[in-house]
Parts: C-alpha cells; structure tokens; sequence
C-alpha cells in the first residue's frame, strides 16, 4: 500500500492491544461485561443459549420458526419454547440444524411452554429460564462437545417427563433416518441424519440421566421418557459426535463424566473468561466496554469443533463470504493456536471435495454466496506463517480457482464474467470476488517463486478493471461482446440475487476491490476524484427498489454497513491519504450500529463478522487487503487495548488524550520511537510491543477550533 505521513494524511485512530500490565487483571471478569441477548431481535440472528468458545455444541432454547429472522431458531420478539436443541448456527441468513431437542414438562403430551424474559438470563457458558406452562426451571451449560442441562420441576410435582424430540429443525432443515435406542435405564443412545442447507448432515448423540427412567416411549422420531418424583433436579448430559454413537458415548465421558452441574458452568465461564482476557481495555464507556466483549464474544461461537476427543481438531461452520473480510484476520491476531487446525481442515475438505471450502457446515459444502473466500483465508494464513504444508495449501488454491463451476469457466474464457453468459447473473459481484482470491493465490504464488502462476493470477487478480465504466463511475455487467449493460443505468436499484449485485447495488459495489485499493483510485483519474465518488457514498439517497435484498441495512447515504461487502469501504480514506474523513465515520458507525439491546447490530451477525468489524475498529485498526494485508489505523474508542498475541508476547496499543471529541490521531510512536505510517503490518504486531497515539479534535496538521 502507499505509504503517507501522519502528518501529511491527517489522522487515524487505533488501539489494538496487548496489555497494560494491571495490578487486578487476573481477577477480572469479562464475562461480566457480555450481554448474550445483543443481537437476538431485530435482525441480527444471534445464538442465545450456552457453549464454549469453538465448541461443537451450542445448547440453548429453540422456537416454532416464524420467518427469516428465527435463522437461530430464537428471536427475542417470541414467548414460546418448543425445548432446548444440542445445535443452532449463529448470524446467519439461512437456518438450519437445531439436533436434539428436549423439552421437561409435568404432562406426557406436552410440546412446548411460554416463558417471560423476566424469568429468563443467560451469560457465557449458562443459560436459565422458567417454563410458565409445567414451572419447571431450566438451567444449561456446556462442554466443548456435550451439553447439561438441570431441571428442576415444581415442588409437590408427582411427574416429571422429558420428551427427546428428533424432528425438530431449523428453516429448512428435516429428517431423513432418526434412531433412538435405550441402553438401559439411564442411557439413551441414536442419531438424527437430516436435509437442509446442509443436504447431508450427520449427528450422533449419546444421553445419560442421574436417575434412572421409569418409563421410555419411543414413538418413531420422538421418545417421551418418565422418571419418578424425587424432589431433586433432574441432570441430563448430551455427547455429540460426527462419526458414531460409539464415539459421542467417549466424548461425553471424556469431558463430562460426573454429575456436578455447577462446576461444568463455572468451567464453561473459566473459559470464557480466559479468551475474553485475550484483549484488555482501559477507558472508554461502561456501554462500550459492553459492546466490545459481546461482540468478541460473538466472534468465537464458529469455526466449531467438528472432531472427536482423542482425534486432531477439525472445525465446521465457515460463513466465508462473511468472515474473511475481519473474522478471520481478527482471529489470526487473538487465536494463533487454531490458525494451523483451520488450515489443516481446509486442506481436507479440499482433498474430499476437490476444491476449497465456500460455505461448508456440518461436512457439507453448501456453495452458498459466490467467490472463492476459502482460497483467501488459507492465503492469509499461508502469508502469516501457520500453514505447515505450504505446496499442499497453494495446490488446493490453484485447483480451486482453476475450476470451471459457478462462473470460473467464463471467467477463464473472457476475462471477466459476462452478464448474459451461463451463470451470469450477478456477474459484477462473482467477478470482483473472484478477483480478490486471484490476487491472494498470486500473493501465494510469488511468496513460493511460482513467477508464471504470480503473472497468470496476477493478471486475474486485476479482472475487477473489466467492470468499471469510466463515464458514471461505476462498476457494471457487460455483455460476451464487452458492451456494457444498455442503459438506463440505475446504481440504487437491487435486485435479490437477480441483477449484476450480490446483495447489493451499484453504489456499494464500487468498493469491492479490497485487494488492490491504489489500483482502484487511478481508475478514477485522481485521487481527488476517488475522494468526491467515496464521499458521495455516504450522503446520496435513493430508492433500492422492492426486490431489494432485507441484508442491504445499517445505511449511510448507500453505505450498507449491515453487509460484508462494504465492510472495509470507509478505511479506503487511508489509501486516498486522507483517513482524517474516516475517524468520523468510524465513530458514527461504533456508536449507532452497535447498541446494547437486544436490537444491537444493525444486520446479521453472520457468524462473527459483524461482531469482528467493531472489535478491531473498537481497537483502532483493521486489515482491508484480505490476504496478508497489513492493518490499517482507524479511530480508536478505548484509552488503550491489549492483545495477547501468542508466546507469552502482547501488543498494546495506547491512544492518549482519547474522548468522544478527540478522534483523530496526532502523532504515533511505536516502542518509543516516531512512526509515521498509516498502518502496521502483521509480522510487527506478532512481535508484540508497544503502539501509541497521540489524540486530538482536529486532524493532524489542522489547526484547533
């Protein structure tokens, strides 16, 4: 990227962490600071419920699907429990698992029960609500890859039941063979193959009870089980495997062989707490110190565990049209320890699937969304240093985008994808993202002395060029011809998945060229043209139509902070050399698309990403090229951030002088000396050390109010 002058480019903000050395960090609970039901109504699709950070399981309430917005089988807008499913996905668009319910109740036939938020709480590791309809308290907590609930049903109560339910699925997902076996009287064994957005998806659980069963109906999918009223809570334990009964039996035995409830949920809150700690702030709001944690907290439901005890970890659940652009770099920073696991993973999915994952859950590739974002998360990792295999990870690479499936075998034959050839549709946003990963396989491919692959994919890498249309400033669909789609030309309009947007429209598909910023500004002549174009973003108002797609939300002007592809579009100001524009924007965005209700985000979660974008943006910096890009600075909202970088080393990021007023960046010092660059790469920040600003209400170089 170019390199500017703080002083010549006027300001950006950040803290991004390692730690200030606290005298009472240790007993500090993060925890504290998380509110689970951020991100439950509205649209943002959140779990509610508990789990460990990774874990394959996510135990928590399940609901009647309603529309769109129960994707996690919970939205905060119900009162209705149909019970408590082993599996839910996070953020997402689609819904989809929800294996293994259970419901307690005091009658044989019920089926689901109001509840009250009064009567409901939930903090990481553990949740807790009241069922109006039987009184019974339900309480959960969870293991990486088994679940516990407790049950405590109404004093004088002569029956409790539990009914073990395997139909039950979120959005598209159904049963195609369920197995419920009793293995003796408190063990239940089975498994729940079903059809979804994962077309074949496999669990396997194995469930035991601290008192034995008096009665167990089995009913095809469905098993209605009675134990005799002893007053004391009912415990129930869940193993879940991919593999076998055989092993989700070992899993559980592995993680959760006693039966002290409270115990298992002070562990789940331990390890909560111990990744949570990974970042360390000082200053900033009581609200802000609220948002950052949940959202951190947010970015570690998925990847998920995919693997048994005993066995190298494999993860599933890979949103990666969502989570390349932050997630993921976030997680290179904070997770060094799971990077060569995640890599290790792609790399077998690719082997069995012969191409590199797209949107795979549960051992399926959905193919949802478009591009090739597995080839530029292993990229970046590759880059970054945690791939072992390098030849196999650039092979699966080079494979993958090689192929001649969703739109790559016109891509290869014309350069670009036409509008009205096979595939066609939403040809400019297929092509801008393929162009993305192109460029990282070049990355790859010149950090390997591959010269020929580095020119071809080079070449590629540059494809977003074929898009632009010099005479309105836009990128748009052209034809096997090379003619541009024939007017008239609307950049408001939307389409759902219809038009040459995915997702989106004209004008927030300018922007998606991540990858190569400074070869995007000399498209528009001049910088100072760029800036006018990026500037209007953010104030023209216009009608996107009724197709428009419901993630197109959190606008500014066109800006659609609700969705992935505009994520990095406000720190483009770095690259033009004037950031001083995007410390307001940054701040304006943190303060009013982040809340601390339950209709906190301003779109879906989307596994993590949303949730990642104020994390890092919250600390001061964010990595806009995607495939070992360095972090450019921002606008810092805490005194300083403290990050855990691995190897016992930190990073600590200092903004003094900071407030709600002074958000642009003066000066920067990094380990004592003068710096003066507008971003800092990767490799450095690994090295952990000390970055620090100097804050103030105008840009750097203006004179003061």
């Amino acid at each position: 990227m170019k390199k500017y002058s703080l002083s010549a480019i006027l300001l950006m903000p950040l803290l991004l962490a390692c730690g200030s050395a606290h005298q009472t960090e240790q007993q500090e609970s993060f925890t504290s600071y998380v509110d689970p039901m951020v991100g439950s109504g509205g649209h943002g699709h959140v779990f509610v419920g508990a789990n460990v950070p990774f874990g394959m399981v996510q135990l928590g309430p399940s609901q009647r699907v309603k529309g769109w917005d129960w994707c996690s089988g919970y939205h905060y807008s119900d009162s209705t429990i149909l019970g408590f499913s082993h599996t839910h996905l996070s953020g997402t668009g689609i819904g989809d698992l929800g294996d293994v319910l259970l419901l307690p109740s005091t009658q044989p036939g019920d089926t689901a029960s109001r509840f009250s938020h009064a009567n409901e709480s939930c903090r990481p590791g553990y949740y807790k609500v009241k069922l109006d309809d039987s009184g019974v308290l339900a309480e959960l907590t969870a293991t990486p890859r088994t679940g516990m609930h407790r049950y405590s049903y109404p004093a004088g109560s002569d029956s409790a039941y539990l009914r073990l339910d395997l139909n039950y699925g979120i959005g598209w997902d159904r049963p195609t063979e369920v197995r419920i076996t009793e293995e003796n009287d408190s063990t239940v064994t089975g498994f729940r193959y079903s059809t979804g957005w994962a077309r074949d998806q496999k669990i396997y659980f194995a469930m035991r009870f601290s008192q034995p069963m008096a009665r167990c109906s089995v009913d095809s999918a469905t098993a209605t089980i009675a134990f005799a009223s002893t007053g004391a809570p009912l415990l129930v334990k869940c193993g879940l495997s991919p593999n076998s009964e055989k092993n989700a039996l070992a899993n559980l035995e592995a993680e959760n062989p006693g039966w002290d409830f409270d115990a298992v949920a002070a562990d789940a809150d331990s390890s909560w707490n111990s990744q949570l700690a990974k970042v360390k702030l000082s200053g900033g709001s009581e609200a802000d110190r609220r948002k950052f944690y949940t959202a951190l907290y947010h970015t570690m439901f998925a990847p998920a565990l995919f693997s048994d005890c005993g066995r190298p970890d494999e993860y599933t659940i890979f949103s990666l049209w969502d989570t390349y652009r932050a997630a993921h770099p976030l997680s290179t920073l904070i997770h060094p320890q799971l990077q060569a696991a995640y890599a290790r993973t792609f790399i077998n999915i690719f082997n069995k699937q012969g191409k590199l994952p797209v949107w795979h859950l549960h051992g399926n590739e959905t193919d949802c969304m478009i591009g090739n974002p597995g080839v530029i998360v292993l990229a970046d990792l590759l880059l970054k240093g945690y791939v072992a295999d390098t030849l196999a990870a650039y092979e699966a690479m080079k494979a993958s985008c090689m192929l001649d499936e969703r739109s790559l075998a016109a891509l290869k034959q014309y350069g670009y994808i036409p509008y009205d050839s096979p595939g066609g549709d939403e040809s400019v946003a297929k092509g801008l993202e393929y162009a993305v990963a192109d460029d990282a396989v070049a990355r790859v491919a010149e950090r390997l002395g591959m010269t020929d692959d580095a020119r071809y994919f080079g070449e590629r890498g540059q494809a977003y060029k074929r898009y632009f249309d010099s005479t309105t400033g836009f990128m748009r669909g052209r034809d096997i011809k090379g003619d541009f789609r024939p007017e008239p030309f609307d950049p408001f309009s939307a389409s759902h998945r219809a038009n040459d947007y995915c997702e989106g429209n004209g004008w927030q598909y300018i922007w998606m060229v991540p990858q190569d910023p400074n070869g995007l500004i000399e498209l528009f002549g001049s910088t100072e043209n760029f800036v006018t174009k990026l500037d209007s973003l953010f104030v023209v108002e216009g009608s996107l139509g009724e197709s428009a797609s419901p993630d197109i939300s959190g606008l500014i002007g066109q800006y659609a902070h609700g969705n992935e592809p505009g994520h990095h579009t406000v720190y483009l100001y770095n690259y033009a050399g004037q950031s001083e524009k995007a410390a307001p924007l940054l701040r304006r965005i943190m303060n009013e698309m982040y809340t601390t209700e339950p209709d906190g985000l301003c779109g879906n979660e989307d596994v993590g990403q949303m949730s990642a974008w104020f994390v890092l943006s919250a600390m001061g910096i964010y990595q806009v090229e995607p495939a070992g890009g360095a972090f450019v600075f921002g606008s810092p909202l805490f005194d300083s951030a403290s990050i855990e970088v691995g190897d016992g080393r930190t990073f600590e990021i200092r903004a003094n002088g900071n407030s709600p007023e002074n958000i642009y960046i003066q000066s920067a010092r990094l380990n004592g000396k003068p710096y003066d660059k507008d971003y800092i790469d990767f490799e450095t920040i690994r090295r952990g050390g000390v970055l620090e600003f100097e804050m103030g209400p105008q840009p750097a170089g203006k004179a003061s109010e």
